[in-house]
This record gives structure tokens, C-alpha cells and sequence, in this order.
């Protein structure tokens, strides 16, 4: 069975760092996309990133050059590090997989999804 586990996540004050990661089992997902989408409070869930099989990355502008994604396939593992926090960075990440996404940014496009981890971000 597929599963996707995500973890990392904590309560950081604005300006500071966490790393996400997310574990995969269940499949080989070196052929796979990988992406991270996060879901605030009162809000739709949001594309953060994601990575193709390919290594190729898409950053949403609200990340850009703050945020990266990184994927180990020896290790079915994809990371997100996520540098100069602010607190509209505050949300429940979740990891998500693919073999064919089409929209890479759409979350409904993706089959397999983690649970959730939550980055609270301080003032």
C-alpha cells in the first residue's frame, strides 16, 4: 500500500528555518513527481513546490528563492527546506505523489497524499 509520511514540522519565530521531509513506501517513486502543497486556516490548499523524476523543480512566487525541494530516490524521500520563515508561511504541509500530474500546481491532480504536518511561523 502507498504512503506517504511527512515530518519536521514545529513552531519557529519569523526569520528562522525547518526542514520537511517526507518518507514514501509501498513503490518505487523515482519516476514519480513529487510536490509539497500547504492548506492555512480558512484557506484552499496552496502549490508550494515540486520536483520531477528529472530533478526539474517549480517554486509558487511566495516561495521563491526562500524555499527549496530536494528528492533522494535511493532513498524514496523528497525534503523541503525552508529558510527566512514569515508567518504567512503558516499552514499544514502535506507531501503529495504523482506518475502524471498534467498541472503540476493542482492539487487534484495527485494521487497519493501524506497526512499533514504543521509549520506554525511566530511574529
Amino acid at each position: 500500500q502507498v504512503q506517504l509520511v511527512e515530518s519536521g514540522g514545529g513552531l519557529v519565530q519569523a526569520g528562522g528555518s525547518l526542514r520537511l521531509s517526507c518518507a514514501a513506501s509501498g513503490g518505487t517513486f523515482s519516476g514519480y513527481t513529487m510536490a509539497w502543497f500547504r492548506q492555512a486556516p480558512g484557506k484552499d490548499r496552496e502549490f508550494v513546490a515540486a520536483i520531477r523524476w528529472t530533478g526539474s523543480t517549480n517554486y509558487a512566487d511566495s516561495v521563491k528563492d526562500r524555499f527549496t525541494i530536494s528528492r533522494d530516490n535511493a532513498k524514496n524521500t523528497v525534503a523541503l527546506q525552508m529558510n527566512s520563515l514569515k508567518p504567512e508561511d503558516t499552514a499544514v504541509y502535506y507531501c503529495a505523489a504523482d506518475l502524471s500530474p498534467g498541472i503540476i500546481i493542482g492539487a487534484v491532480n495527485y494521487d497519493y497524499w501524506g497526512q499533514g504536518t504543521q509549520v506554525t511561523v511566530s511574529s
